[in-house]
């Protein structure tokens, strides 16, 4: 029978970022040679930041737009359809970065609320070609400020050339995983 892996992290400290800092380390009781003799500690690891902004972000859109019920995925898919005035699912889906199911949920939940329009397109009756309303777009000029506030929010730990350094950044990474598609994505 394989042993289990036991840590000792010794974690203390009152800072929510501390335990996230620790480095752990196997527990001398562990008999499994498979077992990592430290393991990266989540601070250090792009990916858990990464979530760990999203999840800050998400809070403070939530806080700071609640008068408008919207989440940042159905504020963005308003914003795409400001900018493209109409497009199909799949495009719109391509546009946030997003699979074609959750898009179309959120679209979805869009309409049901007049906020957007879906029609069967014309040229391909597969496909659902979406238009924002007026309602939508009033919305979207209403929580302009809001959600701008949630985004400023997001980073304000930084000064402006710090900020400006950050977006570069966070854009250089996104471009260099351009090729990789939403659809493929999917959390579990």
């Amino acid at each position: 029978m394989q042993a289990a892996c036991h840590l000792a992290s010794g974690l203390q400290g009152e800072s929510l970022e501390e335990p996230f800092s620790e480095t752990l380390r196997v527990s001398e009781n562990a008999s499994d040679s498979n077992c990592y003799k430290e393991i990266w500690p989540l601070i250090e690891r792009p990916g858990f930041l990464a979530r760990r902004l999203h999840q800050i972000h998400v809070s403070l859109f939530a806080e700071l737009c609640a008068t408008f019920r919207m989440t940042p995925l159905q504020y963005s898919l308003l914003s795409a359809l400001a900018v493209l005035d109409e497009a199909d699912q799949t495009t719109l889906a391509r546009a946030v970065a997003l699979d074609r199911t959750t898009t179309t949920g959120a679209l979805k939940r869009l309409e049901s609320r007049g906020l957007l329009q879906r029609v069967t397109s014309a040229q391909d009756r597969r496909a659902q070609v979406c238009r924002m309303t007026a309602e939508g777009a009033a919305l979207l000029s209403a929580m302009e400020a809001s959600a701008r506030a949630a985004h400023e929010a997001t980073v304000e730990a930084l000064n402006a050339d710090e900020r400006a350094t950050f977006l570069e950044l966070l854009k250089r990474v996104v471009s260099a995983h351009a090729g990789r598609r939403a659809e493929n994505l999917r959390e579990s």
